[in-house]
């Protein structure tokens, strides 16, 4: 955005603006929310934003135990069981998984993961996607990881101070098998909605599967955690889901 243009979003005077970035004034605290409102900067980087105008933080970040050990907590369990017997998971802003039901557990037990032999926090679930093991699984895994990818991309983007973020996007950019036209950016509507078809011998997995965020506009933790829900595509599915839970 040009001085003008982000002066006109934040209601600031592009005078103003312009000393601000060439380090004529310095910003109070209210001016720094007011920019990072008016860029549409995540709550992560207004934090840093923040301290590094010499500010506290203003959105709590705890940590995803502290976070789901009280009510909201209980509500997330009560969700993840209500949703048996299909798989539900609740991953974080990297793709690791938080927590799931046990369809979801089952699911990776097919993919052979055994989540008890892993921490929490410590399975990533695009990672496992690209995993050349795992993608032998999936029948229709080019257009299920690219539009996966693409997902990515575009909050990369949105977060270009994220390594982590970075880090996790230029590895499965280089992944074995990944089309190179996968590496242009792509601005075209991704749908809310994705369909995935596990395969493993004989048994054969049909699902719809859905992104539910968090609206929590004082909780950085909350309002990166997604909860990622499947439903069957088919009886089959249907049936298999629930004698994998007998």
């Amino acid at each position: 955005m040009s001085q003008l243009d982000l002066s006109l979003a934040a209601e600031v005077s592009a005078r103003h603006i312009s000393f601000l970035e060439t380090g004529r004034s310095n910003p109070s605290q209210e001016m720094v929310l007011v920019l990072a409102q008016a860029l549409d900067v995540p709550m992560r980087d207004t934090n840093e934003l923040l301290r590094a105008a010499g500010f506290e933080n203003r959105y709590a970040e705890p940590g995803v135990d502290e976070l789901l050990s009280g009510p909201l907590g209980e509500a997330v369990e009560t969700m993840l069981h209500h949703h048996e017997p299909f798989p539900m998971m609740v991953i974080d802003r990297l793709y690791n998984l938080v927590r799931t039901n046990r369809a979801g557990s089952q699911l990776f037990l097919i993919a052979d993961v055994d989540l008890a032999a892993h921490e929490p926090g410590t399975v990533n679930v695009l990672r496992l996607l690209f995993d050349p093991a795992s993608r032998k699984m999936i029948d229709n895994w080019e257009p299920t990881a690219g539009t996966l990818l693409r997902r990515l991309q575009r909050e990369a983007f949105h977060r270009p101070h994220d390594r982590e973020m970075a880090e996790l996007l230029d590895d499965l950019m280089n992944a074995d098998g990944v089309p190179a036209d996968w590496r242009n950016h792509d601005d075209a509507a991704l749908d809310p909605m994705l369909g995935v078809e596990f395969r493993m011998g004989d048994l054969a997995l049909n699902f719809l599967t859905t992104i539910t965020e968090f609206n929590a506009p004082q909780n950085v933790t909350l309002e990166e955690l997604r909860i990622e829900s499947y439903f069957p595509l088919d009886d089959q599915t249907r049936s298999l889901c629930e004698q994998l839970l007998i």
